[in-house]
């Protein structure tokens, strides 16, 4: 199967030997394009060849990402590939307290934080480490607001390449640097936000010897689109009426559209889902382009309690209006306090998860409130990242110590002095035995 890199611009082609992360005539972005005129109309042998993997335990099988190498990579010899198990995610049902919370009787829960590191990040790191493998890279450097930092690290020492993490100073959670600095990172902080520590490494890639492993790398966003594979294999190859995710650098946003219209196009399913996107209201420049019917962009100052999706000028802004214009989408901001609201009601179902993702939860509930999605839609909303992502967030949510936020699903701790009857209190109706 014959693979190009192809300018979302103009359309121009260059090899996929070529070693580029945007088109060199005028700096846009490139996809990846694989031609997969010879699997149209054979979408049931795809199905039976997947669920045939399922029982695998080849590692490239078990892989929630290369189980799909015909549609993530497929020009890739296996020896490059780098694989921890990344993938294999599961699609919860949404308990009776989210339904009520949310409106919506046919939730469901994508839980990317099941990674190895603890972020859907790990899909993009398989297939962007494999490439820099493959072009014999020997060092790797991206900007991160944490959680790219951790999977970056975590996949480049598999591959026994050197990893560079430049993070915007103080701005990131202590649970996602400390994984950077156990795995082994070169790791700078810039004096600046993620936009500056990312035109610093765009710049360092040009002019030294490192490959970088933003999103803004077209080899990341195909390993991203398994999210969308694996989702709707779970599903049966049943598409719900939503897809709801967290904005931020905009990279799922546009994975998740470029796979959606590969899996039509070999028939893997007929008709597209429609994808919201949700930002924070204080880092929303998709949101507000979107407003104005995608004009253009206009970056802003990000500042939003949900680290993953701080971020005020994203990378991958032309896949992303692609996305929300194919599939019929939306674009809608939440506050820090939905944001924080809705997580907690995530927590509380036991599945928990960090800030951003709650923003999914919190737009989807917004999104029925105002009509857009229907009470009995199915629908999907992605968790981006585990609830230890960022623990001090959690601490400070339920002992109410976040600036600007009331918290509505408090949960404080309790102290006693140790006594046996204390207890009683906490447990209504209980008596002591003899």
């Amino acid at each position: 199967m014959q693979s190009s890199l192809r300018s979302l611009a103009h359309g121009a082609t260059y090899p996929i030997t070529q070693h580029l992360y945007t088109d060199p005539q005028d700096g846009s972005l490139l996809d990846v394009v694989h031609d997969l005129s010879a699997w149209h109309g054979r979408g049931e042998e795809l199905r039976r060849l997947f669920d045939a993997r399922l029982a695998s335990w080849g590692p490239l099988d078990r892989s929630g990402v290369w189980r799909y190498r015909e549609l993530v990579l497929p020009h890739v010899a296996p020896q490059h590939i780098v694989t921890r198990g990344e993938g294999n995610t599961n699609l919860y049902p949404a308990n009776a307290d989210l339904q009520r919370y949310t409106g919506l009787a046919a939730l469901q829960l994508k839980h990317e934080g099941e990674n190895p590191t603890g972020s859907f990040k790990d899909r993009g790191m398989t297939t962007g480490v494999t490439r820099a493998r493959e072009i014999g890279a020997t060092a790797v450097i991206c900007a991160s607001t944490g959680n790219t930092s951790a999977s970056m690290t975590s996949f480049a020492r598999m591959a026994g390449v050197q990893p560079l993490i430049l993070f915007p100073y103080g701005k990131v959670a202590v649970g996602k640097v400390s994984q950077s600095l156990a795995y082994g990172a070169v790791s700078i902080q810039v004096r600046g936000d993620f936009d500056a520590a990312l035109a610093l490494v765009r710049d360092a890639a040009e002019r030294l010897p490192v490959y970088l492993l933003n999103s803004v790398n077209p080899f990341r966003l195909e390993g991203q689109k398994s999210i969308i594979i694996e989702m709707l294999h779970q599903r049966g190859w049943r598409v719900p009426d939503w897809i709801v995710v967290p904005g931020g650098n905009l990279g799922n946003t546009s994975a998740f559209g470029k796979a959606l219209l590969e899996l039509r196009e070999v028939g893997l399913i007929e008709r597209l889902p429609r994808v919201a996107v949700i930002q924070a209201e204080g880092a929303s420049p998709f949101a507000a382009a979107f407003r104005r019917e995608f004009d253009h962009l206009e970056p802003m100052s990000a500042e939003t309690v949900a680290t993953a999706i701080r971020i005020g000028n994203p990378a991958n802004y032309a896949k992303a209006v692609r996305t929300v214009l194919e599939t019929e989408g939306w674009v809608t901001t939440v506050t820090d306090q939905e944001i924080m609201d809705a997580k907690a009601q995530v927590d509380l179902a036991g599945i928990g998860c960090e800030p951003a993702s709650g923003a999914s939860v919190a737009g989807a509930r917004k999104l029925v409130a105002e009509g857009v999605i229907s009470p009995a839609a199915e629908v999907v909303c992605v968790l981006t990242g585990h609830v230890l992502k960022d623990p001090q967030a959690v601490i400070d949510y339920h002992s109410a110590q976040m600036p600007a936020i009331t918290p509505q699903f408090t949960n404080p701790m309790h102290t006693i002095e140790g006594h046996l009857e204390e207890l009683m209190a906490f447990l209504p109706g209980a008596t002591v035995s003899a």
